[in-house]
C-alpha cells in the first residue's frame, strides 16, 4: 500500500539533512514536515532533473554490467516498528537483498571516496529500514563514467542516524526548531569503513 506524503515519514535523503551540517536546510526541512512550507521545487534543477532522467538507463546499465536482477524499483516501505521512518527505493539486487541506489554525479566534482561519504547517511538509513546487510551505489557521472560502490550496513553509525531522526521527528511533533547535529553527536567523525569501489565502467565515445 503507498505511503502518504513525505511529509509524515523521514526518508533516506532526509536523513542527509538531519545529520548535516547545513542548518538553513534542517529548518526548511523541519517546516516541511510541520506542513508549514511546501517542499522545495526541484523541476528547475537541472542536476536533480538529470538524476531522474537517467535512473531507468542507471538501473539498465547497472543489471547488464552485474549481471543482477533488480527487483523493488520505487517501492515504497515504512519500518516495522519505528513508523516515521520509511524508504522509497530506487530498487533492490534479488540475488542478496541489497538497497540499490542511483545517481548522477558531475565528473568535475566526483571521487569515490566524497560519492561514498555524500550518500552514507541515505544508505545507511534505507538499509536500517528494510533489514539489508548491504547497499549498492550506482553513479553515473556526466563524464561517461559509471562506477558502482559497495557499502554494507554498520550498527554504529546506523544507531547514531536513529538517534539523530528521532531527535528531529520529536522536534517536528512538538514544534520546536532542530539543532543540526553535526559536531557534536559523533557522525561527523565516524563513517563506515566497509566499503568496496568497484568496476569503474567508461561508456563508449
Amino acid at each position: 500500500m503507498p505511503l502518504r506524503s513525505h511529509r509524515y515519514f523521514i526518508g533516506g535523503s532526509d536523513a542527509r539533512i538531519i545529520v548535516g551540517n547545513d542548518e538553513p536546510a534542517l529548518l526548511r526541512l523541519w517546516r516541511e514536515k510541520r506542513g508549514e512550507v511546501e517542499p522545495e521545487d526541484l523541476s528547475a534543477n537541472l542536476i536533480v532533473q538529470l538524476g531522474l532522467a537517467t535512473e531507468e538507463l542507471n538501473r539498465r546499465w547497472y543489471e547488464a554490467n552485474t549481471g543482477q536482477v533488480l527487483t523493488d524499483v520505487q517501492r515504497q516501505i515504512r519500518h516495522p516498528v519505528l513508523r516515521w521512518m520509511a524508504a522509497t527505493l530506487d530498487g533492490r539486487v534479488e540475488a542478496n537483498g541489497a538497497v540499490f541506489e542511483s545517481k548522477f554525479m558531475l565528473p568535475w566534482s566526483f571521487s569515490e571516496e566524497a560519492a561514498a561519504e555524500k550518500y552514507t547517511p541515505q544508505l545507511q538509513h534505507n538499509m536500517w529500514v528494510v533489514a539489508a546487510g548491504s547497499a549498492v551505489l550506482s553513479i553515473i557521472t556526466g563524464g561517461g563514467k559509471w562506477v558502482e560502490i559497495i557499502t554494507h550496513a554498520d550498527a554504529l553509525y546506523q544507531h547514531l542516524i536513529v538517534t539523530a531522526e528521532r531527535k528531529f521527528w520529536r522536534c517536528v511533533e512538538n514544534g520546536e526548531p532542530p539543532r543540526s547535529t553535526a559536531g557534536h553527536s559523533g557522525m561527523t567523525a565516524y563513517l563506515p569503513h566497509r566499503t568496496e569501489w568497484s568496476r569503474p565502467v567508461i561508456f563508449p565515445g
